[in-house]
């Protein structure tokens, strides 16, 4: 018991009641106690255990189900897996994933709709109880287990490993439109590298009768049927809409959004084909340079004549709608998809952390970033939106219908367009969208490369670089729907039905599996072998009735109230909301299929093979010093 454990000496034989080791890990007879012992001191003491060597906490052993302690015992010393190169690189990682396009359009809009300042005081709460808590819990996972979306559950709850599949099918669904809002940006990007921008006269061949530039020094009236240049360049030049009749007619393909999308899928190959390594490095750009084209923006905003209007309008608190449940259901909803628990990334990028990393720490600082980012730009669209209102001589409510990327691309692009050096802030702007746009990316794709890498390493563990070209591929004929003239229909019917509902069920589950399967004792005591304390009851009320209720009250309230699509003059009719629904259920399917295929393969009688199939049946290896050990 006092011989150094780094000892290369082999044991092949050991008596029952002993300890033996074997390939760097300790193997404990289920029979005896297992405390670690070198040159007579205690190893790694838990904390409180002053007085002896200390009995490993959470049932650290080599195998906990009854191996025989012999040399035909089959152990598997695994690779040093990938780690994050520095601690920032994580950090931006998890920060570019969290603020996304959402930050810059959803929030807003989301705000002044539901009460402006007040809508405040039920988006805190829903973070405190909800979003910050699942948030937590899918970066200690991850950095624990140290495993993807899909193999991470035989250490779990192997009956609910269809989450992981389903997890990788949301992931594509969101690549398939996601980056689609990146090439119409690109397009815009491109265009503004003009004396003139494109969206500022009504003397363009795609300009209608109706286009009225009110910005021009004559003076025109705004009437009823007037629009504006900037809207008919995003719908009859970027998108072309008006050559579509809906989603039963798209119409052919754009080729210019196709070359735009390409390039997008290039960027994206060569910045995640190696690893964290690699997109490590390239988001220290892409989650920077997006604050930096804020501050700039904000700074603009705040002296153009009018912005006090926008402001005054955003933050204006109209209490009564507290009362209201929808603001609510807005409230919790708007905080989990912009945290993004239940893509995978989490789990991703936590596996390749160091095991003692302080990712509580981690988790309160990037949600933290993630909810007052979205606060600030809050203020830099409506700065601008005030402005607006002052040109056109209406009330902010008239100018700040447009929500969603047409926030962005019609009413955002329109105002900079009639600023004093307005192509410098083009483009500064459009490139902020594809950065923010551009490690969200990243981070989706990511949570499926290491969830089918870390599941089948035997295929494509050695073959990064070629399943990553495949994965990208796919997602970029799965985009060709959205590239045609009516592919801001498909965007918007993906963006409302597809991810919405089914993330949604994915956590829910996630977190019951977490907390009433697996355990809560056994989850909080893998947290303490991490950072050396166990969380506190806050966060265990969270994780086992908080949370779940929080998630299952917005599923229900979508569920029982699905959102009405309208688009431009476009009404979606039933049969879309139909195939929505089908679209979001052909991820979560994966999850009651994969349960009854783990009970039909287990062995034993009904009872046994339930028991079995909730019980962790892989070891989780636990650096510990110079060795490595199993943990179930």
């Amino acid at each position: 018991e006092t011989e150094p454990l780094t000892s290369k000496k082999d044991v092949s034989d050991c008596s029952k009641g002993d300890d033996c080791k074997e390939n760097g890990l300790l193997v404990r007879n289920p029979k005896s106690a297992l405390r670690l012992v070198e040159d007579g001191n205690k190893v790694h003491p838990s904390q409180g255990d002053k007085g002896e060597a200390a009995q490993i906490s959470n049932g650290y052993s080599g195998v906990q189900s009854s191996v025989p302690c012999n040399g035909e015992q089959q152990l598997m010393e695994l690779e040093d897996r990938e780690t994050w190169s520095k601690k920032i690189d994580f950090l931006l990682s998890v920060i570019g994933y969290a603020v996304d396009l959402g930050n810059v359009w959803r929030f807003p809009y989301i705000c002044y709709q539901n009460g402006g300042g007040a809508f405040l005081i039920p988006y805190t709460i829903m973070a405190i109880f909800g979003g910050i808590p699942l948030f937590y819990m899918e970066l200690a996972l991850g950095q624990y287990h140290r495993n993807g979306c899909i193999s991470i559950w035989r250490k779990i709850c192997p009956i609910f490993k269809g989450i992981g599949f389903a997890i990788c099918i949301i992931d594509l669904y969101v690549a398939s439109y996601y980056n689609t809002i990146m090439a119409w940006a690109f397009y815009y990007l491109i265009s503004s590298f003009t004396a003139e921008l494109p969206w500022t006269s009504c003397t363009n061949p795609w300009n209608t009768g109706n286009c009225t530039n009110y910005f021009s020094k004559d003076n025109v009236s705004w009437s009823l049927h007037s629009i504006s240049p900037a809207e008919e360049f995003y719908t009859r030049q970027v998108l072309q809409v008006h050559r579509s009749n809906g989603l039963d007619d798209l119409g052919g393909i754009s080729w210019q959004l196709t070359l735009c999308l390409l390039l997008i899928f290039t960027i994206v190959y060569f910045s995640i084909w190696k690893g964290v390594k690699t997109s490590g490095k390239v988001v220290w750009v892409t989650a920077t340079f997006p604050y930096i084209i804020l501050f700039i923006l904000l700074v603009r905003g705040a002296t153009l004549p009018g912005a006090w209007r926008g402001v005054l309008y955003y933050l204006k608190p109209d209490w009564q709608k507290l009362l209201a449940t929808e603001v609510w259901v807005d409230a919790a909803a708007q905080i989990f998809f912009s945290l993004g628990p239940g893509f995978g990334v989490l789990l991703a990028y936590a596996s390749y952390n160091k095991f003692h990393n302080n990712c509580y720490q981690d988790a309160l600082v990037t949600s933290t970033v993630n909810c007052l980012t979205s606060f600030v730009s809050g203020f830099v669209i409506f700065t601008v939106l005030g402005y607006m209102a002052e040109m056109r001589n209406e009330d902010v409510s008239e100018v700040a219908k447009d929500t969603g990327p047409s926030l962005l691309f019609i009413t955002y692009a329109e105002a900079i367009a009639n600023m004093p050096a307005s192509t410098f802030f083009a483009i500064i702007f459009f490139l902020m969208l594809l950065t923010l746009g551009l490690d969200s990316t990243f981070a989706g794709l990511e949570g499926v490369i290491t969830g089918v890498l870390d599941e089948f390493p035997h295929v494509w563990g050695k073959r990064r670089e070629l399943f990553v070209l495949g994965l990208t591929i796919v997602c970029f004929l799965g985009s060709l729907a959205t590239l045609t003239f009516g592919g801001a229909y498909v965007v918007k019917l993906f963006e409302e039905y597809a991810t919405g509902p089914a993330v949604l069920t994915v956590v829910f589950l996630e977190a019951v599996a977490v907390s009433w399967f697996y355990g809560i004792t056994q989850f909080c005591n893998d947290v303490k072998e991490m950072l050396g304390s166990a969380p506190g009851w806050y966060w265990r009320v969270c994780w086992v009735a908080i949370s779940p209720l929080f998630l299952l009250f917005v599923t229900c309230s979508f569920l029982s109230n699905p959102p009405e699509l309208r688009l431009f003059d476009y009404d979606y009719p039933y049969w879309t909301t139909v195939m929505g629904y089908c679209i979001g259920t052909s991820s979560i399917i994966f999850i009651p299929i994969y349960m009854v295929y783990r009970l039909v393969i287990t062995p034993g009688t009904l009872k046994e093979r339930i028991l079995k199939s909730i019980t962790p049946e892989t070891a989780t290896e636990i650096p510990f010093g110079d060795i490595r050990m199993n943990a179930v």
